[in-house]
């Protein structure tokens, strides 16, 4: 029988028992006859003879645990908006975006008309303004119109990055294949609907498309962890590029500098800024940040003079004609430096990355202002010192620069290429950071630097492994030239994997009209593919290295994925049900001795397996049970008195409970365990006392006697080393409140007497929890593990055998920022056949 539909903001609401659900209308949005409208929409859904009607709204998020939601939510997060910002936090801001965002693509005019003219033999200033002309628009059309004005706000809950697009993706759909993905982790639905049109049913056919089809949800992943990989390889190639071109710059100042020293002095920089990377990234962004933007000022004074000295013909190169007649005078060597070009490009990726660190509205208002300007003056000026000087194809910058202000300028431009390192570094460290808390990569230790912004992170490994691989490129080739190849490559192949997520999204999530979505991928993806075919053409010049790496990347984040996958399912199909708790009883078939055990396990519902491998290998288990799971939330720290949430398992008398134990990044791991126990202790016992208050309001007399028959209804234990009676400290205080409850329930009907009922409950569930204390706490932690069956085929073996647990034995482990005392520490290992 249908439910009766409840009223909300004047309009019909209904709340069925299914996944999708009514939702209230918002009446400041909606007319009284479009209000009328819906009503008799919502109307139909009551019979069963339009059975499209249901596709024509937007269905809200599946029932979640209260739990759950509870755990993500803490007041006062401190968050300031970009509106409450003062002029001079806005300076300060925008500073260190400089620093940190616009590093990479600021630094490019070291190095791009060096890398193109090694491609294409100049030969006359046509060639010079058609090369320019390619440059001028590649600049505005994928660092600015592509990233800065659509894709930055695709970000998810200012989070940017491969990983942020797909997360968004799946926020929406069901299109994750991931292990560790939950239904609490999507934010509430704030219950509005939207007017039924074109977008939305072309959004819930691509939502259904990609719900349905699992090789499309794996190819999806396919796409996200390759072009994961390519954004950490641009890690390698970007402090080798920037630093070199940087000191290039040497044999123009110094006529008896060579190429070999300029190698070894930037191997000596790279060190030095690998191990300056673990500073706090908005003390350094505030430091160099003033440098910076003496960069960019420095690019445009000096595109400005050059303009002035050479002529302003350049400006020319605004007309798109010269881009025909570059690729007419000479196709071939025209399309090989097609990658030198995208190099003014480079780092478009890196400012998407970095989003997490800043506002949206403050990295495009930056851009537009300062950086873009700035660049298209300094390509300005590099080309007029070009049109007069057309032998001069080295070093570029370094020689258009006016003789007075070549070494102050060489100074500066050595600090941004350094820190535009740096603003690289710092997008893979987010990206790793995306990774690991998707369960596709190996878990590392993070180190959060700031507790102002959340994404400002440190991750050792990482950096020192980016600091070999970097070395070991800058001395293996000792040229930009073939680090430009690289450079082009790993960069293309990230921007067309964010064109196609970022396709999706407009589909699915902005709901856009077809004609825009249509036109962004068409001209975007045919943009970058061509670029694309170009660099294929130099992959023998050094695009080789970085296939290599970002395969190697991309294989342990493939394998280390499957390998949770295959052990989450076998976690999830092995977790213990309720009523197999319930046929066990409140002893749980073996002994209930005095004291607290801590279960720490991973799965955050339901009754982990590792506690069954407890219950058959333990003589006796603990009075009160507490599975403990960790919650990161997105604030600096948690106070002390809202750390723990808890929740019953099982009924009162079975005394276990669910806890979160919820933590700031920011928040110290490496506690006292006293402090820790006492807190928690604590927090339990008010939850005891607050559901008692609640239970005591709402009892109607059979809560009480369903709990008695539950703590009595077995007189005997079979534990795996003997029988037992219940005369067990645990069970003797129940014994006793049967008793006291039996003499009470004479006169049943005085309301008096439930109030004693549940007054003597709670007496005796904090007498166990007080006992419970004395006695001591006891950490049981569950170690599972996974191995392959003997007639898997050899490709799973190898897999899971030798390359996931040689990862699992060499990664982080996920209790290791716990500060676990040994004397009191119980672990059981467990391996599962997959």
């Amino acid at each position: 029988m249908a439910e009766e539909p409840k009223r909300g903001n004047g309009h019909l609401v209904n709340f069925g028992p299914s996944e999708s659900r009514w939702a209230a209308l918002d009446d400041e949005e909606y007319s009284e006859e479009e209000g009328q409208e819906w009503v008799r929409r919502m109307s139909l859904l009551e019979s069963e003879e339009d059975d499209n009607v249901e596709q024509k709204l937007i269905r809200t998020s599946p029932q979640i645990d209260p739990l759950d939601v509870e755990a993500l939510e803490i007041a006062e997060t401190g968050e300031t908006q970009f509106e409450d910002l003062t002029i001079g936090k806005h300076i300060f801001l925008t500073l260190q975006i400089l620093a940190v965002v616009f590093g990479d693509v600021g630094t490019s005019p070291l190095y791009t008309f060096d890398v193109i003219l090694n491609k294409y033999s100049v030969t006359g200033k046509d060639d010079v303004l058609g090369a320019l002309s390619i440059v001028l628009y590649t600049l505005i059309l994928i660092p600015l119109v592509k990233y800065t004005l659509i894709v930055l706000w695709a970000n998810h809950d200012g989070e940017g990055g491969t990983f942020a697009l797909y997360s968004l993706i799946c926020r929406k759909a069901n299109a994750g294949v991931l292990a560790n993905q939950l239904t609490y982790e999507s934010p509430i639905s704030s219950f509005g609907l939207k007017v039924p049109s074109p977008e939305l049913e072309r959004s819930l056919k691509v939502k259904e498309y990609l719900e349905s089809s699992l090789a499309i949800k794996w190819l999806l992943l396919a796409l996200v962890l390759l072009s994961t990989s390519m954004v950490i390889a641009d890690g390698v190639v970007t402090p080798a590029i920037s630093v070199m071109s940087a000191f290039n710059g040497l044999k123009v100042g110094i006529s008896s500098i060579g190429q070999e020293e300029v190698v070894m002095i930037s191997i000596a920089s790279l060190i030095v800024l690998f191990c300056v990377q673990r500073f706090n990234t908005s003390k350094v962004g505030l430091a160099v940040g003033p440098a910076l933007f003496i960069w960019f000022c420095s690019l445009g004074i000096i595109g400005v003079f050059n303009l002035f000295k050479y002529g302003f013909s350049v400006l020319k190169a605004f007309n798109p004609v010269y881009i025909y007649y570059f690729f007419w005078r000479n196709p071939s060597q025209a399309w090989m430096s097609l990658g030198g070009c995208l190099l003014c490009a480079t780092g478009s990726e890196a400012v998407f990355a970095d989003l997490c660190y800043f506002y949206v509205r403050s990295v495009q208002l930056t851009f537009v202002i300062i950086v873009l300007p700035c660049l298209l003056l300094g390509y300005l000026g590099q080309a007029a010192f070009l049109m007069e000087n057309i032998t001069e194809t080295q070093q570029v910058f370094f020689s258009s620069i006016p003789s007075g202000a070549f070494w102050p300028v060489f100074l500066i431009a050595t600090i941004a290429a350094l820190i535009a390192s740096r603003a690289m570094i710092t997008a893979i460290f987010s990206c790793i950071k995306q990774s690991i808390a998707l369960g596709c990569f190996p878990r590392v230790k993070v180190i959060h630097t700031s507790r102002k912004f959340m994404g400002q992170i440190y991750i050792p490994v990482i950096n020192w492994l980016l600091l070999v691989s970097c070395v070991a490129f800058v001395a293996t080739f000792g040229s930009i030239f073939e680090i430009g190849n690289a450079y082009g490559f790993a960069e293309l192949g990230v921007m067309i994997m964010t064109t196609i997520l970022v396709t999706i999204i407009m589909l699915l999530v902005w709901q856009i009209h077809i004609a825009f979505v249509l036109c962004f991928f068409t001209f975007f993806m045919g943009l970058e593919l061509v670029f694309f075919s170009s660099v294929l053409g130099s992959l023998a010049d050094g695009s080789w290295v970085m296939l290599v790496f970002a395969g190697f990347l991309f294989t342990i984040m493939c394998i280390w994925n499957y390998g949770r996958k295959l052990k989450y399912e076998t976690e999830e199909k092995q977790k213990l049900s309720q009523d197999l708790m319930m046929e066990l009883g409140c002893n749980l078939g073996t002994i209930r001795a005095p004291g607290i055990g801590l279960v720490y396990n991973e799965t955050v519902k339901g009754i982990p397996g590792i506690f069954g491998h407890f219950l058959t290998t333990l003589p006796a288990v603990h009075s009160m049970i507490i599975f403990v799971s960790i919650k990161y939330v997105p604030i600096p720290a948690v106070p002390q008195s809202k750390r723990f949430l808890f929740r019953r398992v099982c009924p009162i008398s079975y005394h276990m409970f669910r806890c979160i134990a919820r933590y700031g990044y920011k928040d110290v791991r490496k506690e006292n365990h006293q402090a820790f126990e006492q807190v928690l202790i604590e927090s339990l016992e008010k939850f005891i006392r607050r559901e008692a208050h609640e239970r005591a309001l709402e009892s109607d007399g059979d809560a009480d006697a369903i709990y008695l028959r539950e703590a009595t209804s077995s007189n005997i234990l079979i534990a795996p080393n003997g029988t037992y009676s219940l005369s067990t400290p645990l069970l003797s205080s129940i014994s006793h409140i049967a008793q006291v409850n039996s003499e009470a329930s004479t006169s049943s009907g005085e309301p008096g007497n439930k109030t004693t009922t549940n007054a003597l409950i709670l007496e005796s569930e904090l007498s166990i929890l007080q006992k419970a204390k004395d006695i001591g706490v006891v950490y049981l932690l569950g170690h599972g593990d996974i191995r392959a069956r003997k007639d898997s085929w050899f490709f799973k073996k190898l897999v899971i055998n030798y390359f996931y647990a040689f990862l699992r034995r060499n990664c982080r482990k996920s209790v290791a920022s716990l500060s676990v005392p040994q004397a009191n520490l119980i672990q059981v290992s467990m391996t599962n056949m997959v």
